[in-house]
């Protein structure tokens, strides 16, 4: 599988895009399950089918580009705001991106290290949540290792080195729109049902008074490559830890309605957490 996947590598992303979008559809098509949860979960935030149809091809070309991206030679991408980068490194103090499920959550720690943070100065720590098999852990340890991109799995090990990073003034990026274990969130409104949310998030921005950011990479037609976009948050953050995780629902909410076309309506926002963390 890992050669596949170099061989992918090597393949233009108007390509990978092309059959990502086809497999998306065949996706949906197949599978029950995932279509239902698609269009509940759509219409839960207000969208017909006719809205964020282009979602079930946008599904599969995040999956089709993720060769290239992590093997293959960086696409072209542009900054819409790197002001707000720049002010919020001058401010001096760590900083937290917080990126939604939607569009390419892959390139924004990539443009970042490669903007800000190759020359070493401004590193950005991402958390992951370590592969189940084998080939793929690997892969994922060789491909996001580079310069100005370090990575901490889903343990305390991991939120150990996060808040080290903030501490040293450093940047760390996570998807708070992903369901943690159990024990490691609280039940908050997400477009108007209650999902089990993560609490690191707002706890690492809290304990370290680090700067918080919304960003997101939008996937351009025709492997044109992809801009990412860059938000503040509307009102500062809560030290209520539940008040401020409602907040960062909030904002998911907001940038997610930016390209709703683009967002992940067919994950599993509302299952119940594990029981123990990966």
């Amino acid at each position: 599988m890992s050669a596949l996947f170099r061989l992918l590598s090597h393949c233009p992303l108007w390509l990978l895009h092309f059959c990502g979008a086809v497999l998306g559809w065949l996706a949906f098509a197949g599978s029950a399950v995932y279509r239902q949860r698609f269009l509940v979960n759509a219409a839960r935030a207000g969208y017909r089918f006719a809205d964020v149809r282009q979602a079930v091809a946008q599904a599969g070309c995040m999956v089709a580009e993720l060769p290239r991206l992590w093997l293959g030679s960086p696409p072209v991408v542009r900054w819409d705001r790197p002001d707000l980068i720049a002010q919020a490194q001058a401010a001096g103090r760590g900083l937290v991106f917080l990126t939604p499920h939607l569009g390419c959550f892959e390139i924004t720690a990539q443009a970042y290290a490669a903007q800000f943070g190759a020359a070493g100065a401004n590193p950005v720590t991402v958390l992951y949540r370590p592969a189940r098999q084998v080939w793929l852990r690997e892969l994922l340890l060789t491909a996001r290792q580079r310069p100005g991109l370090a990575t901490a799995p889903t343990t305390l090990a991991g939120v150990k080195q996060l808040l080290k990073a903030l501490r040293a003034g450093q940047a760390v990026g996570l998807l708070p729109d992903q369901t943690p274990p159990d024990g490691l969130g609280v039940w908050s409104p997400f477009f108007g049902q209650e999902a089990y949310t993560m609490t690191l998030a707002v706890r690492l921005a809290i304990q370290s008074n680090a700067t918080v950011l919304l960003v997101w990479g939008e996937r351009l037609s025709w492997g044109r490559g992809y801009v990412v976009h860059t938000r503040t948050l509307s009102d500062p953050l809560d030290k209520d830890l539940v008040r401020a995780t409602a907040q960062v629902n909030a904002e998911m909410e907001r940038l997610i309605r930016e390209c709703p076309q683009q967002y992940l309506w067919g994950y599993a926002r509302y299952k119940q957490p594990r029981k123990e963390m990966v």
